[in-house]
């Protein structure tokens, strides 16, 4: 009786890739267990896309702030620092993804990028929420001391995990070029924000925008054959 029955402790997952001996395993109940896995991960994939738009959104604002087409207000100071904030989800899903495929090269990447988008986050709430509230001459005082070298190393570790995380994705051979280059080109003045007229840091906001809402668009229309993606797949 107990080789009629299924075993009460195996779950049922486990039993449908079981099959009597010496015959094939059933294609159906593979694709059946194979389909129900992928859903967490089409899930992530889509998340991550939407909070990329997100961010592609806020960064729209904060360039429209910057050249006073639309008024700065409480509202927009706090909406400043979210863009990272979801930046970070999208770089997520886009590792996950693709960017582990590059193998180390991809992994270091992923960190140093994250690390630079968390510590830049610090720097926009900085920025935004307290030197919009201080006078100019405590602000260049606070910039002489230990905050302005704070400030310097994020910008400039920033720009270097971009480098690098663009660099991983390039290598995969999976991501489309373009966005990714518009995306390093746009982070370069946000970068050297300090060192650059307004308008070239206005405009690096619009086209880190326009790549990351190209880059999040792709990952939602393909997040559901992510695995089926091959290099020779995407020529641009």
């Amino acid at each position: 009786m107990l080789s009629r029955n299924a075993e009460p402790g195996r779950p049922q997952s486990f039993r449908l890739f079981q099959n009597s001996p010496g015959k094939p395993l059933q294609k159906e109940s593979f694709w059946t267990v194979q389909s129900s896995a992928s859903v967490p991960s089409v899930t992530l994939y889509r998340l991550a896309s939407i909070a990329g738009v997100g961010s592609a959104l806020v960064l729209l604002v904060n360039a429209a702030k910057r050249s006073s087409l639309i008024p700065t207000s409480d509202l927009t100071q706090l909406l400043a620092p979210l863009a990272e904030i979801l930046a970070l989800g999208l770089v997520v899903g886009l590792f996950l993804a693709f960017g582990r495929r590059a193998g180390l090269l991809g992994t270091i990447a992923f960190v140093i990028n994250f690390i630079a988008l968390a510590s830049l986050e610090g720097v926009e709430v900085v920025i935004n929420l307290v030197f919009s509230k201080l006078p100019l001459a405590t602000i260049t005082e606070l910039r002489a001391g230990p905050l302005g070298l704070v400030l310097v190393v994020s910008s400039l570790l920033f720009l270097l995990g971009t480098l690098l995380f663009v660099i991983s994705l390039v290598a995969g051979k999976s991501v489309p070029r373009i966005p990714l280059a518009l995306y390093f080109i746009g982070a370069v003045p946000i970068a050297l924000r300090a060192f650059v007229p307004e308008w070239a840091l206005d405009l690096g906001l619009v086209i880190l925008a326009a790549a990351i809402a190209w880059l999040a668009g792709w990952l939602w229309v393909c997040a559901s054959t992510v695995d089926d993606i091959r290099p020779e797949s995407v020529t641009t």
